[in-house]
């Protein structure tokens, strides 16, 4: 396969993300550049040494332009999805693909009738913590699994939430810590644990409350397929973005994720499995280094369709199907079954 040409759709903080990831893939070339602040998206285009566009819709009539990614606010994700499959790109898009199930209802539509590889950005997967923690469930070496906790405590304010006027409101964010932030560590959860048969839950807004109309807190127990339960906790309520606190609890071993750190514990030692490394692109250090290998892995699988190693949309909708889920039992009180 010839060299693909690629357009990133939102020059946000993320972009930089993309950018760099596309740096360092092989058989890739950033060739535009979309945004509707047309000062700030023409200087990074003119940096980058690709082309600029305010309309996304006439780049995608660009034929020379292969993948499109998508890094805009939550509520233009699902439209933009629709139209780039149909002018035959492959699609790349942050999470969550839309607002809603229903939203990814209509993306699966358009997904099945398109030409193009459609990928979603769960770069947790990716870090070298959880791939060591699949492999040491995929092996047997901790047992049967017991329990799983996780706990996610950042720091998100007023600086956070009032530049560019969407996030911090149903409509736009369509929520906030659960959908934008904790999503993924629902989603390690449900991965790891092979799927959640059933979970009750509760979301609040505490210290931001007035300051945004959705939530800053969560919490939810989770019922995993084989019968084991999780406890999930997440805010941004705290004074720093803090790493992930993870704990799968086995009956020969436990998995520790600490300060990005993952150690296999038994009574009788404690032993480093593997360390995420810090971005090596635009990113933050508690976000680790996934991004990069979730874009190597979609490009991937454009090129070697029959071993697919990116994160489908089907794979995104069982956590997006958490993220709702956690939403309407705080509402109703009451435990919520999924089908998995």
């Amino acid at each position: 396969m010839d060299g693909l040409n690629v357009a990133i759709i939102g020059a946000g903080a993320i972009h930089g993300c993309h950018r760099a990831a596309l740096q360092h893939t092989p058989g890739v070339r950033l060739r535009a550049l979309v945004d509707i602040d047309a000062e700030k998206g023409a200087a990074l285009a003119h940096r980058y040494g690709c082309c600029f566009y305010t309309d996304y819709r006439e780049m995608l009539l660009d034929t020379r332009i292969d993948a499109v990614h998508i890094c805009t606010p939550h509520h233009l994700h699902r439209e933009m999805i629709i139209q780039a499959l149909a002018a035959g790109k492959h699609v790349f898009s942050e999470k969550p693909p839309g607002l809603s199930l229903a939203d990814v209802a209509l993306i699966r539509e358009a997904a099945t009738a398109a030409r193009g590889l459609l990928g979603v950005c769960f770069q947790n997967r990716y870090n070298p913590t959880s791939q060591a923690i699949l492999r040491q469930l995929a092996s047997g070496a901790i047992g049967t699994l017991r329990g799983m906790k996780a706990s996610l405590t950042w720091s998100r304010g007023e600086n956070y939430y009032t530049p560019g006027g969407w996030r911090g409101r149903f409509a736009t964010e369509g929520g906030s810590l659960l959908i934008n932030q904790a999503i993924h560590t629902l989603d390690l959860m449900q991965w790891f644990a092979g799927g959640v048969t059933r979970l009750k839950g509760v979301v609040d807004s505490t210290l931001l409350h007035g300051l945004i109309e959705t939530e800053d807190s969560a919490m939810a127990t989770l019922e995993f397929t084989g019968g084991a339960h999780g406890v999930f906790h997440a805010t941004t309520c705290y004074s720093r973005d803090a790493a992930l606190a993870l704990e799968i609890d086995g009956e020969k071993a436990c998995l520790r994720l600490e300060e990005n750190q993952l150690w296999r514990i038994t009574d009788k030692d404690r032993l480093l499995l593997a360390t995420d490394r810090p971005p090596s692109g635009d990113g933050k250090g508690y976000w680790g280094d996934g991004h990069g290998r979730a874009i190597q892995q979609f490009y991937a699988t454009i090129r070697d369709p029959a071993h697919p190693a990116h994160v489908s949309l089907d794979e995104a909708a069982r956590s997006q199907a958490l993220v709702d889920a956690i939403y309407r039992s705080s509402q109703i009180r009451q435990w919520i079954s999924l089908a998995n």
